[in-house]
C-alpha cells in the first residue's frame, strides 16, 4: 500500500510538473505575442511621427520658398529706403565735413 501511495504521489508530481510546463509555455507564447504587438505599435507610431515631421518640414519649406518673391521685394524696398536715408544724411552733413577737413588741412601746428 505504501508503494501504491508513493506511486500516486509520483504521478501527481509528474502531472503537476506537466501542468506547470504548459503554464510556462503559455506565458512565454503570450509574452512573445505581446512583444510582437508592442513592436508593431511602436513602428506605427514612428511612421506616424516621421510622416508628421516630414509634412511640417514640407509646409515650412513651402512657406519660406513660396514667399521668396515677396521676401525679395520686401528686402529690395528696405534696401532702397536705407540707401535713400544714407544719401539724405550724407547730403545733410556734407558741408560740415568739408568745412572740418578744410580747417584741419589749412591749420598749421608747430
Amino acid at each position: 500500500m505504501a508503494a501504491s501511495t508513493s506511486q500516486n504521489g509520483i504521478q501527481l508530481l509528474l502531472a503537476a510538473e506537466q501542468e506547470a510546463q504548459h503554464i510556462v509555455n503559455a506565458a512565454r507564447t503570450a509574452k512573445q505575442a505581446r512583444l510582437k504587438q508592442a513592436k508593431e505599435e511602436a513602428e506605427k507610431e514612428i511612421a506616424d511621427f516621421r510622416a508628421q515631421m516630414e509634412a511640417d518640414f514640407q509646409r515650412k519649406l513651402a512657406e519660406s520658398s513660396g514667399d521668396s518673391g515677396a521676401n525679395v521685394k520686401r528686402l529690395e524696398l528696405e534696401t532702397d529706403a536705407k540707401i535713400q536715408h544714407l544719401k539724405t544724411e550724407a547730403s545733410r552733413i556734407s558741408p560740415d565735413v568739408v568745412s572740418m577737413l578744410l580747417r584741419q588741412v589749412t591749420t598749421v601746428k608747430n
